[in-house]
């Protein structure tokens, strides 16, 4: 078996040897720390692989082991130890660990980070149960158990239950989503770990002993659960049917079960036979749960299992050792011893010399292993023997030991060496002391509990280490309750605490050696009980008289007696004044030879210190120096002590009052009866007594300290009722007074109020007063602003009306000179066309007179009949022109004053379409104008053409033609005036539905119309008369209008001022009747 320190590494190997094939135990791996310091490993989980495992030990460090690559490396230091360890399934490099501070972390096993940190738990987490599809997980502890979400790392449920009833474990089972939790109670549910619905419960055993289950295991199917606890009973479930199929008890052995394990193989199809066993002793067997066979064990009692990890697919398990060790074994090699074949049993017959008796022939069997040779020539078996030797006596069996073992060979190797190997100590002092290991008489007594006399014994002997204080009050007690002495001797935790110390893993072993130590090494030590053995200290001091007189004369002088210089040696068997070491090494020569080495050992010690004591006098440094260490060379105190075995004389020689070494008895321990019976049961009695009466006056103390507890109590509250009731009173006088007072300052802040009231409505009054007025003020600028706006307006539109109608009186007055104008270039026209026309008359009249004369006569009546006819057309046209041109003048003065009232774009349009229509009409009126006077023209020169020829023919009517001529000049220079800007024309533009007109005012009057024919260049000033009276009747009624309008302004303004104190509605109303007095 190959041991590796990994000490401070953070990698390496496994081991730096392959191990050898048919070894169980592959490798053994230990941590040091500094000063040679043990580190222990805590706990191991493996994953799902099983080739690799996690470890973590007490100072924090979490290791991963693998097996297959022969590695391990440190993933993770958390700075305090891990209450449990497990792999996640869904990510293989994470696992999750409970730490000591109640909480859980998940770390990545190679970038060695922290991925999740879970709180909960108010308790340390002794399990933790992943799922098989690795997404959830259930932690537990003491008093609750939590589901986890390893997604998200929440907390999903949570499991409370009462402080009366903790939890053992909860877990997954495998290869399904139900949940098994299991309780201090015996009670097993199981539940859906989706909904968290009860499947079931199984049925508690009603008969039998209550095995207070503690340890649980299930196969990989899922199909079966096995349960064990303090009991050396198991209980196989089937969970299919829910029913308890099978109760296997193990041997006396194991008394109770620590864990179970179930060893999984490849070809079981998940329905594990083989289970793991781990009980108080330390041993882990695994046995076959069909045929309650024991397969095969691992560990033993020195070197004993704290807990285990057995790989999914079965080829290793990783086991904690007692010593804080991992153990990883190979199932294989295991089974390999199981299944080899049995030896043969051989009997050795030991003969003696051929002249004894036949009845004197001694034979010993024993097994041997026969020896098979590689080939065999013949068909016989041959057998090789192996015979004892010849010198074989009484004496060397006498000497022999159980394991093989020859107190003789190993009396002769202590003194060669001067003590035994620190590893093969306990084993040789087992075989030397011959221990039967009776562990069900053991059981028997721890069964009965603590001691009533060592109930109390951390106040008299205190140790630091809660432990070794419980191992010595549990070996302290089975001592009491096998013999009923030890409850009273008070020296006995000094005798059985070295071995205690020693023994503090395995407690029956501790037992065995206190017990064989007190029947053989202290023999008669009890029979002056309750005093020291003064029969064992008279021995001491023969001896130590007859081999240094000086020193005990000495002794003698001073005063001391043998109680003060061997006692305290005997007392404590050497633990005060020896080191550990030194111990061990005494005990070792104690153990191997007779039980009087024990007496010659304390007068060897004192022998050896005879200087020192030579120089003491005192009695109290006599006292310091028995109970303290001093410089001693034990290598010769041990030779001392041989020196006085051998030379000391048989009548002083304690061996002749000392029985030989006597084991104990197998399978029950001896009666140990070698005190004063009548003394210990007296003394019984009386601590008897001595109890009972502690416990009446404790009772009585008790109730006394509650008479006085109530006492106190009821004085103490009837002095609280007294103070109370004081204190009510004055706080009623107080309160009276306060409300007197509460109630007078309620009058004045009353009164107060009444008048901040009064006040407060004078001043709510002034502010509405001054909020109305500023509002009627308000109003009133507002309207004012109002009307300014609406004068600024009418201002405004006067004014442009004013600039309108001044621009059409320019526009018509321009119009008018240029009529004129016009007027008198046509007028110079005529007269150069009359003056040439006249020439050219005068030519044809002279030439057409005579022709004009012979027709004067024939035309004459027809001339008079059409200037009758002409006069009268000219009298009807003046007057439907003068006519017309009053109706004209009436609509367009109308149509001005709607137009004025329009809007400005509407009058812009419409005098921009006037002046269109007045230049087309214009230029019509000229047309027809010329047309006119053509055929006017025409018409004079053909009537001078008759006249001329009337005159030729009539010389006496020349001066009717004359007259006539006059009167037809003027009337065909009128007609043939242009009519475009005549000053006897006026233009008159209208809306009217024909359209724009154009008539010709013309003079009715003969004066008029013979004034018109004289000049033609002089202006017409009745024409022109009648435009200016048309255009400033006009005016005068756009006056009118404009002073009316003003007017009804000043009225409105009146009303305004008069309405606006009666309030908001008057200021509306007069808003409303000014836009309609302004349309």
């Amino acid at each position: 078996m190959e041991v590796t320190d990994i000490g401070n590494k953070e990698e390496g190997k496994v081991w730096h040897r392959k191990p050898t094939p048919g070894k169980g135990v592959l490798v053994t791996v230990v941590r040091t720390a500094q000063q040679a310091k043990t580190v222990r490993f805590l706990h191991v989980a493996f994953d799902t692989t099983g080739d690799t495992f996690l470890a973590g030990d007490h100072h924090g460090n979490i290791y991963v082991f693998d097996i297959s690559r022969n590695r391990f490396r440190l993933v993770q230091k958390t700075g305090q130890a891990c209450t449990a360890l497990a792999f996640s399934l869904r990510r293989t490099t994470e696992f999750l660990v409970a730490l000591a501070d109640n909480t859980i972390k998940c770390f990545d096993k190679d970038t060695k980070q922290l991925v999740s940190w879970m709180r909960g738990h108010e308790g340390a987490v002794s399990s933790i149960s992943v799922h098989s599809s690795g997404r959830y997980a259930i932690s537990t502890s003491l008093d609750t158990a939590q589901l986890w979400d390893l997604d998200t790392f929440q907390r999903k449920r949570k499991l409370n239950i009462k402080q009366s009833v903790g939890i053992q474990r909860v877990f997954f089972l495998p290869l399904s989503n139900t949940i098994l939790s299991c309780f201090s109670d015996d009670s097993i549910f199981a539940w859906e770990s989706d909904t968290l619905f009860c499947k079931y419960q199984l049925p508690v055993p009603d008969c039998g002993p209550k095995i207070s289950y503690k340890a649980f295991a299930v196969t990989r199917d899922g199909k079966s659960l096995a349960a064990g606890g303090r009991s050396n009973l198991l209980h196989l479930w089937c969970l299919d049917s829910r029913q308890l199929v099978r109760v296997i008890q193990m041997p006396t052995q194991v008394r109770t079960v620590r864990q179970l394990e179930f060893l999984p193989d490849s070809f079981d199809g998940g329905a594990s036979q083989t289970l793991g066993v781990l009980s108080q002793d330390g041993m882990m067997r695994f046995i076959n749960i069909h045929t309650c066979k024991l397969l095969f064990h691992m560990g033993s009692h020195d070197n004993a299992i704290t807990t285990v990890a057995v790989s999914p697919n079965g080829r290793h398990v990783a086991a904690i050792m007692d010593n804080g060790s991992i153990n990883v074994y190979s199932v294989q090699s295991l089974t390999q011893e199981l299944n080899k074949p049995p030896p043969s049993q051989v009997a050795v017959v030991s003969g003696g010399d051929a002249d004894q008796e036949l009845s004197n022939l001694k034979v010993k069997v024993r097994s041997e292993v026969v020896q098979r040779p590689a080939k065999s020539s013949g068909r016989r078996t041959q057998v090789k023997i192996l015979r004892p030797p010849a010198g074989s006596t009484a004496e060397d069996k006498e000497n022999e030991l159980p394991a093989g073992l020859n107190k003789k060979r190993l009396v002769a190797l202590l003194k060669a060496f001067g003590e035994y190997p620190a590893k093969y100590r306990m084993f040789v002092w087992r075989s030397l002391l011959c221990l039967p290991e009776n562990h069900a008489s053991y059981s028997s007594l721890t069964d009965k509990g603590l001691h009533s006399a060592y109930l109390t014994l951390h106040d008299k002997y205190p140790i630091k280490s809660h432990k070794l204080q419980r191992g010595l009050q549990r070996v302290l007690s089975a001592l009491a309750h096998w013999a009923a002495i030890f409850g009273e001797v008070e020296y006995l935790p000094l005798i059985a605490f070295p071995f205690v110390k020693l023994f503090q893993n395995n407690p029956m072993l501790c037992f065995e050696v206190v017990a064989t130590v007190i029947v053989n090494w202290c023999q008669h030590w009890f029979e002056y009980f309750p005093n020291p053995p003064l029969n064992i200290l008279s021995m001491a001091e023969n001896v130590l008289a007859h081999h240094d007189k000086e020193l005990l004369q000495h002794l003698v002088d001073c005063g001391i007696t043998s109680q003060l210089y061997v006692w305290p040696l005997l007392e404590t068997l050497f633990s005060e004044v020896l080191t550990r070491d030194e111990w061990l090494r005494v005990f070792d020569s104690i153990f191997s030879n007779h039980p009087s080495f024990l007496l010659m050992a304390c007068v060897a010690y004192i022998i050896c210190c005879r200087e020192p004591l030579l120089l003491c006098s005192q009695k109290q440094d006599f006292e310091y120096f028995f109970h303290h260490r001093n410089n001693l060379d034990v290598t010769a105190m041990i030779k001392e002590a041989y020196r006085l075995m051998g030379s000391t004389p048989a009548d002083i020689h304690p061996r002749t009052m000392l029985s030989d070494f006597t084991p104990l008895t197998k399978d029950q321990y001896p009666v140990f009866n070698q005190y004063p019976e009548f003394i210990v049961e007296y003394q019984s009695r009386e601590r008897e007594k001595i109890r009972l009466q502690e416990m009446e006056y404790l009772r009585e103390r008790q109730e006394v300290s509650a008479l006085r507890a109530d006492f106190v109590r009821r004085q103490a509250e009837e002095e609280a009722c007294y103070a109370q009731q004081e204190l009510l009173q004055k706080a009623e006088e107080q309160r009276r007074n306060i409300l007197a007072q509460e109630e007078e300052k309620l009058t004045q802040q009353r009164a107060k109020l009444a008048a901040m009231k009064r006040e407060l409505k004078v001043k709510e009054i002034q502010l509405l007063d001054a909020t109305r007025s500023r509002f009627f003020k308000n109003q009133q600028d507002l309207k004012a602003s109002q009307i300014q706006e609406l004068e600024q307006e009418i201002s405004r539109k006067m004014d442009l009306r004013e600039r309108e109608t001044a621009a059409a009186v320019q526009d018509l007055e321009v119009r008018q000179m240029e009529l004129e104008a016009q007027r008198k270039r046509l007028e110079q026209h005529l007269l150069k066309e009359q003056v040439r026309m006249g020439q050219e008359v005068e030519k044809e009249v002279g030439m057409r007179m005579r022709r004009a004369d012979r027709e004067q006569g024939s035309y004459t009546d027809l001339l008079h009949s059409s200037q009758t006819n002409m006069q009268a057309l000219e009298e009807s046209l003046a007057e439907a022109c003068q006519l017309g041109l009053e109706s004209d003048w009436q609509r367009e003065v109308a149509e001005r004053l709607q137009q004025v009232d329009a809007e400005q774009e509407r009058k812009r349009e419409r005098l921009a379409e006037l002046h269109r229509r007045t230049l087309a009409e214009e230029e019509r009126l000229a047309d027809t104008v010329r047309d006119v006077a053509g055929r006017k023209w025409d018409e004079v020169m053909s009537a001078r053409e008759q006249l001329q020829e009337q005159q030729q023919q009539q010389q006496p009517l020349t001066s009717a033609d004359t007259d006539s001529q006059r009167q037809t000049r003027p009337l065909c220079s009128t007609r043939g005036l242009p009519h475009r800007h005549s000053a006897s024309a006026a233009v008159s533009v209208g809306t009217s539905t024909g359209g724009p007109t154009v008539r010709l005012n013309c003079a009715t009057s003969p004066k008029q119309a013979g004034t018109n024919m004289v000049c033609l260049n002089s202006s017409s000033p009745s024409e022109s008369t009648s435009t200016n009276f048309s255009l400033d009747r006009g005016r005068a009624q756009l006056d009118s209008s404009e002073r009316e309008l003003l007017k009804e302004i000043r009225e409105l303004r009146q009303k305004l001022a008069a309405r606006a104190k009666e309030g908001s509605s008057a200021s509306s109303q007069s808003v409303h009747t000014l836009p309609s007095v302004s349309q």
